[in-house]
Formats: structure tokens, C-alpha cells, sequence
């Protein structure tokens, strides 16, 4: 009689003492991730358990930002910061998601990854200039895409003792309560957040301030995009625009900003989750004229 062995919910039979290598072991997996359909439960097992993840993993980083001396601070390009901080809290996710959900992939900012039916895309820190020097607003992102459908997003932002929480379909929360987008209607009044980056020339960018300055916007940048999208979604801003972004910058924001009745681009489209794309998320009734000003459809 064979030794059955259960892994979420789908038996598998497998011979007594017999040894499966890592590369059998590993296409095993995939065919699961593949053909099983991931039921409501398994995804509410999902949100609540990594939600309790990235609470301890913003833990965390708060001890690193209280020690500014020991954050081993790195450029890994112009205007691209690293900490000691990063790599361990992506190591931290990492470790315990494959602990937790054998089956899914993941990909971080800091250690790469292959995406699949089913992948985690974590940023461990954005906003890491902020963080290594002090300002509060940084965060921890982690978004779910099943399916390539941005699923579950939570972003942590310790520092300012903030969590944000979505899944598709049910609405998005700011430590437990409810948010909702501005609704703001008039792009004379409109307060908007201008993300930046060295990957586009600087030209382009002061374009849109112009435009954005001309049709009488507001403009700001807080060195995070994850936070700026967040922002959208509660309110505190109207709009947030960058060129490029990668996907680990957005995978989480995207669903809290969309369960919160934000208007988005299909920043996923073509091969934006390796290879990122312009990000637009706005209250919905400014979004035909602030697609004009950035040029982002």
C-alpha cells in the first residue's frame, strides 16, 4: 500500500522511502500550483496569515531604522538606496512563505524571482532613501497576483504605525477601518503625487509638472510609491503618476487603491511584471484629464 502524503488538500500517493530530488520535487509543485483552483478559503488563509507576516516583518525593519549606524547604507545606482534592512526582511518573507504556501512563487526586489499562476511580489522596503535617512514614510509591500490578477495587497508602514489591507472584492482597509478615494472633481483643486525615476530622462517628468502646474494641480513627491498609491486610497491625495515603476513598487498598492475606488492603468499589461511600466491611480473623475497630463493610458 503507498504512503500518501496530503499537501493543500490534494493527495498525493508517493512510495515508501522514496527520495524525490529537488528538480522533481520542484516540477511536482508547479503542476499543482497549475491545476488546483484556489478556493475563497485559501485565499483568506492567505491574507490573514502574511498579514500577520508582514506585521512582524515591519517590526522588523522599526529596530533597524532605530539604529541608523548599523544600516550598512549601499547604492546599488543614482538615487538607488539599500540597507542591511532590505535584504533581511526579504529574506524573512521569503523563508516563511515557502514555509506557509509551498506552491506559490515569489519575487522580490532584492532577490529576483519567477512569476507563476500564483506569486507574491514583495518590495522589503520602499522608500529606502527615506529610510536611511530618517524619515518616517517608508514602507513593507507585498502584493498577491493569482492568475496575473493583482489579488491581495498589504502594505505596512511601521514608522507611521499604518496597515493597509485588500483583497479583490473586498474592499480595502487602514488599520481595520475602511477607506475610500477623495472624489474629487475639480483638477483646480486636485492634489497630486509625481513619483520619479533615473530609468526615464528627467525631461519628460518636468513636462507633466508643467501640464500639471498649468491645469492648476498641486504637485508633491514623497519617495514612495507604494505609500503614494496607499495615499490615493484614503484620500490624502488625488492622483499619483510615475513613468516607470516596477512591479514590486505597486503589486500591493494596486489592489488597496483599486478596492478603494481608485481608477488604474493596466500597469500588468504586456511584461510590466518583470520589466514595470507607467503607473496612473486617481479618483475616477479626474482621470480623463490627468491621463492628458501624464500620457499615461
Amino acid at each position: 500500500m503507498p504512503f500518501q502524503f496530503c499537501l493543500n488538500g490534494i493527495v498525493l500517493p508517493f512510495r515508501e522511502r522514496l527520495g524525490l530530488n529537488v528538480t522533481i520535487r520542484s516540477v511536482l509543485m508547479q503542476q499543482i500550483c497549475e491545476t488546483h483552483t484556489m478556493t475563497p478559503a485559501e485565499l483568506e488563509l492567505r491574507r490573514y496569515a502574511v498579514q500577520g507576516l508582514v506585521a512582524e516583518a515591519g517590526r522588523m525593519a522599526l529596530d533597524y531604522f532605530g539604529k541608523q549606524e548599523s544600516l550598512g547604507v549601499t547604492m546599488k545606482g543614482a538615487q538607488d538606496w539599500l540597507t542591511v534592512a532590505d535584504g533581511a526582511v526579504e529574506d524573512f518573507l521569503r523563508a516563511r512563505l515557502a514555509v506557509l504556501f509551498p506552491t506559490d512563487t515569489v519575487i522580490g526586489e532584492e532577490g529576483g524571482g519567477a512569476a507563476s499562476d500564483a506569486v507574491w511580489i514583495i518590495d522589503p522596503i520602499d522608500g529606502t532613501s527615506n529610510f536611511a535617512r530618517g524619515d518616517r514614510n517608508w514602507c513593507i509591500s507585498i502584493g498577491f497576483l493569482r492568475n496575473h490578477v493583482p489579488t491581495i495587497g498589504i502594505v505596512a508602514a511601521p514608522a507611521l504605525d499604518e496597515l493597509y489591507v485588500a483583497q479583490r472584492g473586498q474592499g480595502a482597509t487602514l488599520n481595520g477601518r475602511g477607506i475610500a478615494v477623495s472624489g474629487a472633481e475639480d483638477i483646480k483643486r486636485a492634489y497630486v503625487e509625481l513619483g520619479w525615476s533615473t530609468r526615464i530622462p528627467s525631461e519628460r517628468y518636468l513636462a507633466i509638472l508643467e501640464r500639471c502646474h498649468a491645469a492648476g494641480c498641486s504637485v508633491k513627491r514623497s519617495g514612495s510609491g507604494t505609500l503614494g498609491l496607499c495615499h490615493v486610497a484614503n484620500g490624502r491625495t488625488d492622483a499619483y503618476a510615475e513613468l516607470h515603476i516596477n512591479a514590486w513598487d505597486v503589486a500591493a498598492g494596486i489592489v488597496i487603491a483599486s478596492e478603494a475606488g481608485a481608477s488604474i492603468n493596466d500597469f500588468f499589461a504586456g511584461d510590466g511584471i518583470k520589466k514595470g511600466n507607467p503607473i496612473l491611480c486617481c479618483t475616477p473623475a479626474l482621470a480623463a484629464r490627468l491621463r492628458e497630463i501624464a500620457g499615461i493610458s
